[in-house]
């Protein structure tokens, strides 16, 4: 196989560069992932290096198992001497083999960030403050943005300005001695804990230094500082390091992600060769057009000319509605006639939207029409109770001290010890400075003569569950996963707890499911499998289980999008304040990122774009009229086809859009119950074109009146009185 003869010469020109560093600016559909695996392929076959001395690291498990199969084609079973995986996945590895040197037990668990919030609310109340007063979400977030720049709880009090750092430094610190006393890690210490090991064991990092001559990395742009360094670690031995990014696609500046990683790439490396790849293999001609003239009004951004080959295509939809619920509405309506008349699939079309919140309408919309749809970030299934709850009991039995999963499962099923008895052991473990388990261990072996702590009662349910679990650790050494996962939810009593539950059937399809993944791992050495396997659903996301196969619409935030790709894209919400969002108003930086959110948005599009707004929305509790997207006015109006649903407008540009005077907008009306010449909600009336219908809704709109009719023929129709020619039937 010719490995160059299928790349056009911009990426072959990327594939041949293997010495020193390399900067891949990759526009969205340019074959990144392509030419990252036919990189290194042509190492492997053509320059004759072992698999072993590259390392490939991705995003997320799904580009992972992309990027595994692409080079199981082009290098066959030299694909499993490859260290190729996320940067989470990496540093476990890593920390599994030499994470002692830094204080790391080999058997540690991964909390993730239900986890990690149980332990945060933990450790206010254990430094005497109130859960309910300071959001366990927004300690979290500074917690992770000071790990990502490896500032330790020390330091962070030290630097602390305000009285918010004071109680995040409180509690970071006792965060993270509950985290060592349940031998456990989050996801941001993966990365902290590797980058801190290689700063202070030189002797270790010159081993990987050896053995890693050739690194890729994917989406550069969404690294944070953390991941910068731990690849400059390890790369700086040969400095064969290629990063593959587009810093008009870095939209993550939330989880830490800093673009000058990217931007400022060749200060840090003078002798770096930089390839653009600007050939787009996704997109029509229009959409790239759009999206081109959108993105150019960004100042942070490496400048690239992207083109395609591809079909010209039709423009770029902007729709204006009513209301979320006619937006809602139109999206159904328009994925259905695609479907009729175009012949695309529901599994081809994705509505795509700023924030979680606005999937309500569209949810509701979806289920009225009995259109099939998936919901991404959902309750996910290793969110759901039961799972949860199985995995905790296997946490447990792998680490003992993993208080988290302990507390969780002490008392299910029921077992008689409630939250008084657990505060009351927490303490008296804390006072002992032993895991919650190690003190269950003692109260077990308390003699006769020695005071009790609780009654013979709730010591037997204590001893109780201690036994249980420590037939489970027995049991770990001997049996597969599979054999042991049977155990644990037998003897546990959980399968006759979940199923005497009223929506029991359901919950113990989940746990089959979740056995059905445990099958993977059962050949594996009895306690290899079980920490692989609980490596495997901690480190899993939420795109990672999107099937692309099933044919249903797929309703997803914008930035979970990124890295997907659909014949048909709506984004709905294109309001000033929704997309871009209020908080960036006062950001010029912030405003950029919201720009790029949009594009990212557009170009998922291969041949079809709809951009659809809203003049009235009801959102978090409070309905506003919002000004059209400033990011409309980026895209040129001959790249647009634009429709409004208000009466008299069909088929014209959204008049709102381009000449609503901005500074005039109707009053809303408080009582749609109201009588409007003559007509009500639920009179009955007959149109001379849509025939007979009932009267949904009538207001008052800038001296004229509004009539919302839903007919029986043609559906729900929203008409001006002056116009419409209404006769009242009864």
């Amino acid at each position: 196989m010719d490995i160059l003869a299928e790349l056009n010469p911009e990426q072959r020109e990327a594939v041949e560069a293997t010495g020193g560093p390399v900067l891949i600016l990759a526009g969205p559909g340019s074959g990144k992932t392509r030419v990252i695996t036919h990189r290194v392929a042509y190492l492997i076959k053509v320059c004759g290096i072992s698999p072993r001395h590259i390392m490939a690291v991705t995003f997320t498990n799904k580009a992972a198992r992309e990027m595994e199969a692409r080079l199981y084609q082009l290098v066959s079973s030299s694909v499993k001497d490859l260290t190729l995986g996320t940067f989470h996945a990496i540093c476990v590895r890593i920390l599994r083999r030499d994470g002692k040197a830094v204080g790391v037990d080999p058997r540690f668990v991964i909390y993730d960030d239900e986890d990690q919030l149980s332990l945060i609310k933990r450790s206010l109340k254990e430094v005497g403050l109130d859960p309910k007063q300071y959001a366990p979400r927004a300690i979290a977030s500074a917690m992770g943005a000071a790990k990502s720049r490896t500032v330790v709880p020390a330091d962070y009090i030290q630097q602390g300005r305000s009285y918010f750092d004071e109680v995040v430094g409180r509690v970071y610190e006792r965060y993270q001695q509950l985290l060592t006393e349940s031998n456990a890690l989050d996801f941001d210490d993966l990365l902290m804990k590797t980058v801190l090991l290689f700063r202070g064991s030189p002797e270790i990092l010159s081993r990987y230094q050896t053995r890693y001559r050739h690194i890729q990395v994917d989406e550069f742009q969404d690294t944070n500082l953390v991941q910068y360094e731990l690849i400059k670690q390890i790369g700086d031995g040969h400095r064969n390091i290629c990063v593959v990014g587009d810093p008009d696609q870095s939209i993550y500046s939330w989880r830490s992600a800093d673009l000058r990683n990217i931007l400022s790439f060749e200060k840090d490396y003078p002798e770096a060769k930089v390839v653009l790849l600007e050939q787009n293999y996704r997109s029509t001609k229009n959409i790239l057009e759009a999206a081109s003239c959108l993105i150019s009004a960004n100042q942070e951004r490496k400048a690239k000319g992207l083109w395609t080959n591809n079909e010209t295509g039709e423009l770029t939809t902007v729709v204006e509605t009513y209301t979320e619920q006619e937006e809602a509405q139109f999206v159904v309506n328009e994925i259905e006639r695609l479907v009729e008349q175009r012949g695309v699939r529901l599994g081809g079309c994705a509505v795509m939207y700023r924030t979680n919140a606005q999937s309500r309408a569209l949810e509701e919309a979806f289920v009225r029409f009995g259109t099939p749809y998936k919901l991404v970030a959902g309750t996910r299934f290793y969110e759901r109770r039961e799972v949860k709850d199985i995995i905790a009991y296997l946490r447990l039995t792998q680490n003992p001290d993993d208080s988290v999963s302990l507390l969780r499962i002490i008392n299910v099923p029921g077992r008689g010890i409630g939250q008084q008895t657990l505060a009351k052991l927490s303490n008296w473990a804390k006072s002992m400075g032993v895991s919650q388990y190690e003190a269950l261990c003692r109260i077990s072996e308390l003699k006769d003569d020695e005071k009790p702590l609780f009654s013979p009662y709730i010591t037997g349910k204590l001893v109780g569950f201690l036994n249980l679990m420590e037939g489970f650790i027995t049991q770990s050494r001997e049996l597969n996963l599979v054999a042991l996962f049977d155990l644990v939810v037998e003897s546990s009593g959980y399968r006759e707890y979940i199923l005497g539950q009223p929506d029991g059937e359901e919950r113990w399809d989940n746990i089959l499911e979740l056995r059905t993944v445990a099958q993977q791992y059962r050949d594996l050495k009895p306690r290899d499998g079980l920490t692989t396997f609980l490596e495997g659903v901690t480190l899993i996301s939420d795109v990672d289980g999107l099937d692309e196969t099933v044919d249903t619409v797929t309703l997803i935030t914008l930035h979970q999008a990124k890295g997907l790709e659909f014949p048909v894209v709506f984004i709905v919400g294109m309001e000033d304040g929704i997309l871009p969002h209020f908080r960036s108003f006062d950001d010029p930086a912030q405003m950029e990122e919201e720009r790029r959110l949009c594009y990212v948005g557009i170009t998922r599009a291969k041949w079809r774009v709809y951009l659809v707004r809203a003049f009235r929305r009801s959102l978090m509790g409070s309905s506003t009229i919002n000004r059209p997207s400033r990011f409309l006015d980026d895209i040129p109006r001959q790249l647009i086809s634009g429709s409004s649903l208000w009466p008299g407008e069909e088929g014209q540009i959204a008049s709102a859009v381009y000449s609503w005077n901005r500074s005039s907008a109707p009053s809303l009306p408080t009582d749609d119950s109201l009588p409007v010449q003559g007509l009500k909600a639920g009179n009955h009336v007959r149109h001379g074109i849509f025939g007979d219908g009932v009267v949904v809704s009538c207001q008052p709109v800038n001296g004229d009146s509004e009539v919302i009719v839903a007919f029986r023929g043609a559906g729900v129709k929203k008409l001006l009185l002056s116009f419409a020619k209404l006769e009242k039937v009864a």
